[in-house]
């Protein structure tokens, strides 16, 4: 029996015992894993424990018509509609019910044979098409550019923690690149040839994406853990994740196993496990926001990425990098001018590596067919490195249409800062002259009032 085809199961739907047995054993025959059933009822009887990747279903069934049945079928796996009363209007309306094929009995067995393998080899190729083009929308650069102290540091905790299959908690602001520190993680461990998926830890995460989804609920899928399988899944903006599915990941992190919905078993899961946040999860776990167990967890190997602001010797080797390596406007040769040189480095690039990317795409297409990208083709905004936290907000000036409380003087004064330093909480509270845990308290109070 050919391996590949004895992973693919097929559901044989058809009132004739007689065809049905004939059927069921040619099919079976070819290598695939078989069931059968007469009628709608013993179908569905059947997919309580068996999870098809198609249904052959006789148009024709003692207790339902099949195009009636079809979208209903349709939600647990791909249909063929197989009929002795083969006609265009049959045709189209199965089709049109969502079935993938319109078979006429008697169907040969070569026909047959050459049907399933037409339909399983396309199944396989758009699998692979959709892990593909999935890898290239996350995928993100391995290269960690950059002279500095701070990213030499990085560099050697990269070198350490990749041998390791703990989980990695790589910490920092908005942009800094937290990303291509995971995948360099991965591509320096001994995973690199395993598959590397990022996931956005948003709302729409839901158990299906992470953990799959078995018989029982409608459209069969495998998870992002069945897919990265003994690769990396890095977990971006973990601290979004939502607390029942921080639970979930707590216990495949302890166990090793994970359940998919609808499965009655767990299944073992041998997945490395990275994470990034911009927050402080410590006072998110203080603060009862994040699970307590997970960020111990987590935390037992940290990375910490520093702003750019902070590690100035990197900004015009990651410039250079992206000027060379861009993407767009290939044609020419493009070097700085010595006054965008100095506004790259006097510049605070809040956004931090993010904006700097876009920073240079944005003087490489202003700056045309010049060979030389100005100053005026960047277009920085004008923050020098000058600013400190009192000056940049030197002369504010507060104003209300009645007489403030001095709470709603508080809260304005704070969303200003919010607002200068681009929601960079650690400026903030050396603005506000606070601790961090207890400016984020106090910004915490904010949102629940």
């Amino acid at each position: 029996m050919d391996d590949v085809k004895s992973h693919h199961k097929v559901l044989l739907i058809e009132d004739d015992k007689t065809l049905n047995r004939l059927m069921t054993d040619q099919v079976s025959r070819l290598g695939y894993d078989t069931r059968s059933a007469g009628s709608r009822e013993e179908t569905l009887e059947v997919l309580r424990g068996f999870s098809p990747d198609l249904a052959i279903l006789d148009i024709r069934l003692p207790d339902t018509d099949g195009i009636t049945f079809l979208p209903e079928l349709r939600e647990y796996c791909a249909v063929m509609v197989l009929t002795a009363y083969g006609s265009i209007d049959q045709a189209v309306n199965s089709v049109k019910a969502g079935a993938t094929e319109f078979l006429v009995k008697p169907v040969s067995p070569q026909n047959l044979e050459l049907t399933l393998s037409r339909f399983f080899e396309t199944v396989t190729l758009k699998r692979d098409l959709a892990f593909w083009q999935a890898q290239a929308q996350s995928a993100t650069r391995v290269d960690l550019i950059g002279n500095s102290a701070e990213m030499e540091e990085v560099r050697r905790l990269v070198s350490i923690f990749a041998s390791a299959d703990t989980p990695v908690l790589i910490c920092g602001e908005s942009g800094v690149g937290k990303g291509s520190v995971a995948a360099a993680i991965h591509a320096q461990s001994p995973r690199a040839n395993g598959r590397f998926i990022a996931v956005d830890c948003d709302e729409s995460l839901n158990d299906a994406d992470l953990f799959g989804r078995e018989t029982g609920t409608p459209e069969k899928k495998d998870g992002l853990i069945a897919a990265a399988g003994n690769g990396t899944i890095f977990l971006n903006d973990i601290d979004k994740l939502a607390p029942a599915m921080q639970t979930k990941l707590l216990r495949i992190m302890e166990t090793g196993t994970y359940r998919p919905l609808g499965a009655t078993a767990s299944l073992p899961s041998s997945t490395r496990f990275l994470a990034a946040t911009s927050e402080d999860l410590e006072d998110m776990a203080l603060l009862g926001r994040f699970k307590t167990e997970l960020y111990y967890i987590l935390s037992s190997l940290k990375i910490h990425v520093q702003p750019l602001r902070v590690r100035r010797a990197d900004v015009l080797a990651l410039a250079g990098y992206f000027l060379e390596t861009r993407s767009f406007h290939r044609s020419g040769h493009k070097s700085f001018a010595s006054d965008t040189v100095a506004a790259l480095e006097h510049y605070d690039w809040p956004g931090n590596v993010r904006e700097l990317r876009n920073a240079i795409e944005r003087g490489v297409i202003m700056s045309a067919g010049a060979d030389l990208v100005l100053p005026e083709h960047i277009a920085l905004p004008r923050f020098s490195s000058g600013m400190s936290s009192n000056t940049a907000t030197a002369g504010v000036t507060l104003r209300f249409n009645h007489e403030p409380t001095l709470d709603e003087i508080r809260d304005t004064y704070v969303k200003l800062l919010l607002d200068t330093y681009g929601g960079n909480r650690k400026q903030v509270a050396e603005a506000l002259g606070m601790s961090e845990r207890n400016t984020y308290r106090m910004l915490k109070k904010m949102e629940d009032e």
